[in-house]
């Protein structure tokens, strides 16, 4: 009976690690795909052979330019920051147990977005000191947000409704800020608020690479202490899990992510709130969601991209497809709470 158990146990195991695997393949395939397709659509469509050969270092007429210099730092923010918000957004979902608490709900996202605003229309600084004060802003909504919801004791629904208060304070700053900004820095300011992968450089773009490549192997390796999180403080600490050393190392990779990728590519609406819930329909329950997350947040990212850029007349930013696939979901998900009494 006990060599039983143990024998279907050990076969669910493997039927779960065989999923994650599958998918996770999946979703990787379908992320070359799109890449692939970044580099070849645009005004001219090129050949597969001929963005090969130019990013193999050869010289196409036309081919050259087009990729090397729109397409390809394009394909790369989207890619980087799609991975930024997906884990970021699964992060604080997973630990603090509730899919509203991620970076857009929090307000994590509108702080960084006020902080990279402000450099932009005010101060017109350089894009380096807009990813630092972004990180900086980030952090600071961070602990706000946690003094905030501490009380006598600390709650998840108190968090994200002292949340979205500050999400609308912060709204109001961006909008304040819009006003008395130059007149012929706004057009630029309301297209990178819309989240916009128009006019990447390698340059601008390399802060967001660098973090991700840091930050996003720290959230993969702390997978199974995010899981462990996710059973809750007293069972985890029972288990013999740091929480505070484990929480502020996720909390922090998490939030650079966040910033950095607001501060690059602007506030891309959804992707953190949407990649998670995604992925872990996709994988089920019994692996880490990090690395689907991060998939899945680059896969909405650069399809989005391509919807909007070609598939209607009028060329659409990447955040306002993203906003209309996640704003029923939002809806649907709060309502689905306030029927279970989660709100």
């Amino acid at each position: 009976m006990r060599q039983t158990i143990i024998e279907n146990l050990a076969a669910g195991r493997r039927k779960r690690r065989r999923r994650w695997i599958i998918v996770n393949s999946i979703l990787l395939l379908l992320a070359c795909i799109l890449s692939i397709a970044m580099l070849m659509i645009g005004n001219t469509i090129y050949p597969v052979s001929d963005v090969i050969r130019v990013l193999m270092g050869e010289s196409v007429d036309g081919a050259t330019f087009a990729v090397n210099t729109i397409r390809l730092p394009r394909m790369l923010a989207g890619l980087f920051a799609g991975i930024a918000f997906g884990i970021a957004g699964n992060t604080f979902q997973t630990m603090l147990r509730n899919p509203l608490a991620n970076p857009d709900i929090l307000g994590i996202t509108a702080g960084s977005s006020v902080a990279a605003l402000f450099c932009i229309l005010i101060l017109r600084t350089s894009n380096t000191t807009i990813s630092i004060a972004a990180v900086i802003a980030g952090l600071v909504t961070v602990v706000i947000l946690y003094l905030l919801a501490k009380g006598k004791s600390f709650s998840v629904g108190r968090l994200i409704l002292v949340g979205i208060g500050i999400q609308a304070m912060l709204s109001a700053v961006i909008s304040y800020f819009l006003l008395i900004g130059a007149q012929q820095d706004i057009a630029t300011a309301l297209r990178w608020l819309s989240g916009s992968l128009n006019g990447s450089q390698m340059n601008a773009i390399f802060p967001l690479i660098l973090t991700v490549l840091i930050c996003a192997p720290i959230v993969i390796l702390l997978g199974k202490h995010l899981s462990i999180l996710e059973l809750g403080e007293q069972s985890a600490s029972s288990l013999g899990l740091n929480t505070d050393k484990s929480r502020m190392l996720l909390i922090l990779s998490s939030v650079c992510m966040i910033a950095i990728a607001t501060a690059t590519t602007g506030p891309i609406a959804f992707v953190a709130f949407l990649s998670g819930p995604i992925a872990k329909r996709l994988v089920g329950i019994g692996f880490s969601n990090v690395i689907p997350s991060g998939l899945v947040g680059l896969n909405l990212v650069l399809a989005a991209d391509l919807i909007g850029q070609f598939m209607f007349e009028v060329r659409f930013p990447v955040g306002i497809i993203t906003g209309l696939l996640g704003a029923p979901y939002l809806l649907y998900l709060l309502i689905r709470m306030n029927r279970k009494g989660s709100l």
